[in-house]
């Protein structure tokens, strides 16, 4: 369940370029340009534009959970069919998340979540007609497309329009509505037939796409695509009619040329060995986060309680729906307080755990042991992985990738990142439902030493970031 990536231009990066200097009057130079409450609302409304397409992530993501038993009884799907269904998500998603940034530069970025909106749309309505696997599939696979591209473009766009002093708050709300969807999937898809489901999941692409039209493209792709008139009138509506966008505006554009005086990086540059370290870094965290078993856990998770015991997946399903959200507002808070590297390891120190829990609970019920405590310990082992999860392993690493890449790599190296994070995705929720037929505690043992090892390259190798500069952090890890 990828959470986002900083990008080539307009990401938490500081300009490479002197700051202007101050104006006379003393105003502070903290990045925020806002002078009004009209242009403040403009920022925020542009903001909700664009994370209805995070809360269209979350559905999508959430949708196999609590649909899987109805889907195949009402399309009569194998095991190895709805595995399918629900793994070609991930599939959509790396190719769209591999050709977004190209979309995001030739389309704009209103341009390309408004083609990726569409794209869910009819990926939602395949579903919503299916009478069988291929449509469904094919369906499946449009939302995957769509929600790859949205994936990279939403953060993007906020990066790009919000001012600097509030950029990291605006761009945490991504990471929180792709929770809210995938909560509010989890919660009203066991109340709603899979049919209703599929046409809820319609609701916040048709709001982004008609949302689309009232705000303004970003800035800095205007500026980047040369449209010098349409980059200032955008830059004054975010900022009001009566803001002095003078500075901003010249930043801007100073910080754009000197990104085009940069050499065009490849992806054999990334082998070079300056790069080794933030290579494996990136790379290793997101290996880490998708194999030790967040998609096959959060995709199945309703037919998972069945296994264990429960009648019905509801109240699983409903318990671990309501705490991801707020768990991942605390991880947020505490990112900047308790430091990258702590957050990691009480994150996957908590997986570890409840995978244990969970590991121990189905091998007690397959050898008719604590019969009435299994379905408990179950629910209490998934809650306490979801919930550590939510808490760092979800969101760290894709804040740690934007901030250990040079930025004259930073573009293909987040492809790299993105390409691994699906392609892992992909591979555990393809697998999932075939290892826990092999075996259930197997499957959470497994997943537990993963988290073991997680730890391990954690501590040894992952560096901390919290407090210091890009500059200083690409320099002890590139030098």
């Amino acid at each position: 369940m990828p959470i986002n990536r900083d990008v080539e231009h307009g990401g938490n990066v500081e300009p490479l370029i002197q700051r202007k200097k101050k104006k006379s009057d003393g105003a502070d130079d903290d990045g925020s340009h806002c002078n009004n409450d009209g242009s403040m609302s403009m920022v925020l409304l542009s903001t909700f534009v664009a994370v209805c397409g995070s809360f269209e992530f979350g559905i999508c993501v959430g949708y196999s959970a609590p649909t899987e038993a109805s889907i195949r009884r009402d399309l009569g799907l194998s095991l190895s069919e709805y595995s399918i269904f629900g793994s070609i998500v991930t599939v959509g998603a790396m190719i769209g998340a591999v050709t977004s940034g190209r979309i995001a530069d030739l389309l704009g970025r209103k341009g390309a979540m408004r083609m990726s909106s569409v794209i869910c749309i009819a990926g939602w309505v395949a579903i919503y007609f299916s009478k069988g696997a291929v449509s469904l599939d094919l369906g499946r696979f449009c939302s995957g497309y769509g929600i790859g591209v949205l994936s990279y473009v939403v953060p993007v766009f906020i990066a790009e329009i919000a001012p600097k002093n509030l950029r990291g708050g605006l761009t945490t709300v991504n990471q929180l509505l792709i929770c809210s969807g995938l909560s509010f999937a989890y919660i009203v898809g066991t109340f709603v037939t899979w049919r209703t489901l599929a046409w809820i999941g319609l609701v916040p692409c048709i709001m982004q796409v008609v949302g689309l039209s009232f705000i303004p493209e970003s800035p800095r792709w205007l500026a980047k695509v040369g449209h010098g008139r349409e980059f200032e009138d955008s830059l004054r509506r975010l900022r009001g009619k009566d803001a002095d966008i003078s500075d901003e505006a010249l930043e801007i554009q100073d910080y754009i040329k000197t990104l085009q005086s940069l050499p065009k990086a490849r992806i054999h540059d990334l082998l070079q060995r300056r790069y080794s370290r933030s290579v494996i870094v990136g790379v290793g965290l997101m290996v880490f986060q998708q194999f030790a078993g967040i998609n096959g856990i959060v995709f199945y998770a309703s037919e998972t309680f069945v296994t264990s015991g429960f009648s019905s997946g509801k109240v699983g399903t409903i318990a671990v729906g309501c705490i991801q959200a707020p768990i991942t507002a605390l991880g947020a808070i505490l990112m900047d307080k308790t430091g990258r590297r702590p957050l990691l390891l009480i994150s996957v120190s908590g997986m570890l755990l409840g995978c244990i829990v969970s590991g121990m609970s189905f091998y007690f019920k397959s050898h008719q042991m604590l019969l009435d405590w299994a379905p408990i310990l179950v629910l209490t082992g998934i809650m306490v992985y979801i919930g550590s999860f939510s808490l760092g392993m979800g969101g760290v690493p894709w804040v740690m990738m934007s901030e250990i890449f040079p930025i004259n790599i930073k573009g293909i190296a987040g492809s790299l990142v993105t390409l691994v994070n699906w392609f892992g995705s992909w591979v555990i929720s393809f697998a999932f439902k075939f290892l826990m037929s092999w075996s259930s505690s197997g499957t959470f043992f497994l997943f537990g030493g993963i988290c073991a090892l997680a730890i391990l390259f954690i501590t040894n190798v992952v560096p901390e970031t919290k407090g210091r500069t890009l500059e200083e952090i690409q320099a002890s890890m590139n030098s």
